[in-house]
């Protein structure tokens, strides 16, 4: 029998099970968040409803997000999405045409226009463009901005270029990261906090601090995690990147085996989420999706051994991240997502669909080697503490150590 109901309602359900919940319990759960005279019961005849997909609780839905420690268009998400930017039709130029303006002694409007929406496009690649062909292209394309500082540019022009090229510097740094040049990364970070503070750009500067914090997590440096996501949040309190930057306190704190804290930063993140106008653009990188923040609860979860609200949200992550024709749009989320899946098969004692969802994940060809080594190492844990005698969990550990550089 098919359910017609809309994600949302069928997210309700999911979530309450994976609480435990009654439909009275998640009522009196909810009733707190509340404002005004409302009587319990009109409420939970309210949340039947809801749960039947009969109504959209469009008056509640902050509400109800807020319950279940997520936040609002995570749970409830904007129908319409942008479509991807095509340069060509936006701008009227192709590369080769920016190409040659940049070369000209002077740039008008037209070509940061059109360097602008490349450096977007760029941005948007990341989740799953090739990270070869990725980083070749985006640092060709920071060569070409970086040169522009050489020619005659207006002061507003001047801070734009360098906010262009701060940007780009965040990305190629990224890939760098991703493909195991960390050296070259932090290089390409602190360049990129260097233009970011340059160009008055609050963004790229938190931006910076935050891969300041993803490589401390890749490499279990937790107390260093806090410290850049602090620095972070100090610069750019109020921006979109300072909810990433709580989502990485919560995961060292997961990690460090602080439950309050971990909650406190999620909890952070949640609030400035919510305030926070909707994104033009949610497939850029450096944007933070409202869906991404149920990718970081996730990760926490997990961490914690909150086993059935990490496997429920692993299930939402890997569903708002692929088409209908089974596409991945995002598929680095989804590998995570997958190990999550596999470390809660492990932990009920099911070592075959453990280490399927394990060799799924460590099979994506679009992968961030640190971030992807260190969520599987959650999963190799379970597996060498409770099947160390198993070969098939041999063999996915001596991939995992092969993913990390190491000998097999």
């Amino acid at each position: 029998m098919s359910d017609n109901r809309p994600d949302w309602a069928r997210r309700m359900v999911a979530e309450r099970v994976a609480r435990g919940w009654s439909q009275a319990d998640a009522v009196r759960a909810l009733m707190p968040r509340l404002d005004g005279d409302v009587a319990e019961h009109d409420i939970l005849r309210q949340w039947k409803r809801w749960e039947a997909g009969e109504n959209y609780p469009r008056k509640y839905a902050p509400a109800i997000a807020a319950t279940f420690g997520t936040a609002t268009h995570a749970f409830f998400p904007i129908a319409s999405k942008r479509d991807r930017i095509e340069i060509q039709s936006v701008s009227g130029m192709d590369t080769v045409d920016i190409v040659a303006r940049l070369r000209a002694s002077d740039v008008d409007t037209a070509t940061l226009d059109a360097l602008r929406i490349t450096t977007d496009r760029l941005c948007c690649e990341y989740a799953y463009m090739p990270a070869e062909q990725l980083l070749i292209e985006g640092r060709a394309w920071l060569g070409r901005v970086a040169n522009l500082q050489h020619q005659r540019l207006t002061l507003s022009q001047h801070r734009e270029v360098i906010a262009l090229a701060g940007q780009l510097a965040l990305l190629v740094g990224c890939v760098e990261y991703d493909s195991g040049f960390a050296t070259a990364a932090e290089a390409t970070r602190r360049a990129a906090l260097g233009l970011g503070g340059e160009a008055g750009h609050l963004g790229v500067q938190g931006w910076a601090h935050e891969m300041r914090a993803w490589f401390a997590l890749t490499t279990g440096d937790f107390r260093g995690v806090i410290a850049a996501a602090d620095a972070g949040i100090a610069i750019a309190p109020n921006e979109s990147v300072a909810v990433q930057l709580y989502a990485q306190k919560a995961k060292a704190w997961a990690r460090i085996g602080d439950r309050q804290q971990t909650e406190v930063a999620l909890d952070a993140g949640r609030r400035l989420l919510d305030s926070l106008p909707y994104p033009e653009n949610i497939e850029n990188h450096f944007q933070v999706d409202p869906a991404k923040f149920d990718y970081y609860r996730m990760d926490a979860y997990r961490r914690v051994g909150e086993d059935r609200l990490a496997e429920q949200i692993a299930g939402e992550v890997i569903r708002v991240n692929t088409d209908f024709d089974g596409t991945e749009r995002a598929p680095m989320r989804i590998s995570e997502a997958k190990v999550t899946l596999g470390v809660v098969a492990a932990r009920d004692g099911d070592l075959d669909t453990a280490l399927s969802y394990g060799q799924q994940a460590l099979g994506s060809t679009r992968r961030s080697v640190p971030s992807l080594a260190m969520v599987a190492s959650d999963l190799g844990g379970v597996l060498h503490e409770r099947y160390g005698q198993s070969s098939e969990a041999q063999s996915f550990l001596a991939h995992l150590r092969e993913l990390r550089g190491r000998p097999a």
